[in-house]
Order: C-alpha cells, then sequence, then structure tokens
C-alpha cells in the first residue's frame, strides 16, 4: 500500500487547493443534510465544506491512517477504500477532488455513487490530467531506464483518467445533468527542486513507498536531475503547468 505523508503532501496547498474551491463553487445545493468527501486527505478541505453548509452532517472518508491523524475538528472522518465504502444513508452531496486517478475502477464507482444520491443530489469531483506532461514524462522513462526498470516499471504510468467529454458521456448516461470542463493553472513554483518537491507529494508516493531508503534517495536524486532540465527555474521563480479536469453533475 502507497504510503503518504501528510507534511509532504501540504507543500504548496495553496496551488493544490484552488482545484478544491473551483469545483465545489459549481455545487448548487441549497440545503443538503449530508455530505461526503472521498479522498479527503488531512480534511482540512473537508471542513469547508460545513462553513458553507452548517445544517449538513459533513463526513470524510480516506484510506491513508497517517492523513486522517490529521484531520481538524468540524466534520466526522474515517479510514476506509472508497472502493470498499458504502453510505450508511442516501446522500446529497458527493466530493472527490484528486482522488480517482488512483483507482483503476473509477469509472465504475461513478456509476454506483450516482444511483446513491438523493434526488437533486450532486457529485462533483476534479482528476488530474497532467499525465502527458514533462513531469510525468520524465518519471515514466524513469521507470521504465536500466537502473530502475526491475523495481519499478510497473509502476509507470499509463493515463488513468478520461476526457471532460467521456465523463459527461459516463454520467449524462445515468440520466444527470452534467457540467464538465477542464482548466489548465500555470503554477509559479518557489524555492530549489520545485517540481520534484511538488510530484514527491503525491505522483512519486508509489515509487518510494516501494524504495528502501539507500534506492529511495538515488531514485530521487535521478529524477530531480531530469526535472530541472525539464522545467528550468526562472528569476521570478519555476512554471509548472498542471492540466485539471472537472465533473459536477445532479439528478
Amino acid at each position: 500500500m502507497t504510503r503518504w505523508d501528510p507534511a509532504v503532501y501540504g507543500r504548496y496547498a495553496d496551488e493544490r487547493s484552488r482545484p478544491f474551491y473551483e469545483l465545489t463553487g459549481r455545487i448548487r445545493a441549497e440545503d443538503p443534510r449530508y455530505v461526503v468527501d472521498l479522498g479527503c486527505g488531512t480534511g482540512d478541505l473537508t471542513v469547508s465544506l460545513a462553513a458553507r453548509w452548517p445544517g449538513a452532517r459533513i463526513h470524510g472518508v480516506d484510506s491513508s491512517p497517517e492523513m486522517i491523524a490529521k484531520a481538524p475538528e468540524g466534520a466526522t472522518f474515517e479510514v476506509a477504500d472508497v472502493r470498499d465504502w458504502r453510505a450508511a444513508e442516501p446522500v446529497d452531496v458527493i466530493v472527490s477532488n484528486a482522488l480517482l486517478q488512483w483507482v483503476p475502477e473509477h469509472r465504475d464507482l461513478l456509476v454506483r455513487w450516482a444511483r446513491e444520491l438523493n434526488p437533486g443530489g450532486w457529485l462533483a469531483f476534479q482528476v488530474p490530467g497532467n499525465f502527458a506532461a514533462p513531469s510525468h514524462q520524465v518519471v515514466r522513462e524513469l521507470c521504465q531506464s536500466a537502473e530502475w526498470a526491475a523495481e519499478l516499471a510497473d509502476l509507470a504510468w499509463r493515463d488513468p483518467v478520461d476526457s471532460a467529454g467521456e465523463y459527461l458521456e459516463l454520467l449524462a448516461g445515468q440520466g444527470l445533468t452534467v457540467d464538465a470542463w477542464e482548466t489548465t493553472y500555470i503554477h509559479v513554483l518557489q524555492g530549489d527542486d520545485a517540481v520534484l518537491r511538488w510530484v514527491t507529494g503525491t505522483a512519486l508516493r508509489p515509487m518510494l513507498t516501494r524504495l528502501d531508503p539507500a534506492r529511495r534517495e538515488r531514485f530521487l536524486a535521478d529524477a530531480g536531475r531530469a526535472l530541472a532540465e525539464a522545467y528550468p527555474r526562472r528569476d521570478y521563480g519555476t512554471p509548472f503547468e498542471f492540466r485539471r479536469i472537472f465533473t459536477v453533475a445532479h439528478n
């Protein structure tokens, strides 16, 4: 199982939180009773839903005990795999932010979640669409190189997400009204090895979990050199393009 480090994941928190707020800002639920955040991480963003809907019961679910251990007050939380999670009652709002790229069978999950919504319920999710970007190409090539293939070749990603149009078709086929779009952010990251620090918090977690400490440091050094070449640092910081795919649907 991939191990998650809340402190490492929390780097660039402002950049990572912006898609969540842009996603949830498109949800038009007026007075939901039960709101669930699937893949809630540390729960810092989950509790913002309580501020928006103070009359609702807000519940967060994440598979990482380390993440849930950092969850704040203001909502209830549980450690669970979203593939196995079942709502105890029909849900008014389901939110999932930057989770489903880790779940190969997530299209089936989306269909099930759509069916578990209350009448008038909302389903909103966002996934990275950055798998053709230099950041991912560099790491994919590294995992398949002679130095690392024996340990990491099976972790070299293939694009695990659909297009906005494909998600629209999937959920419209379930009778939902769907708003789907994509946004490319151009983050300006500060500090040394900025892109390496970004991907260390997310995309590299499966590789770093598998490697022993000495090999982990070697892999990070190799990745850092390649990423620094792909994303040269400017006087103002390191520009880092990141495409994300959004879908908000309601019945």
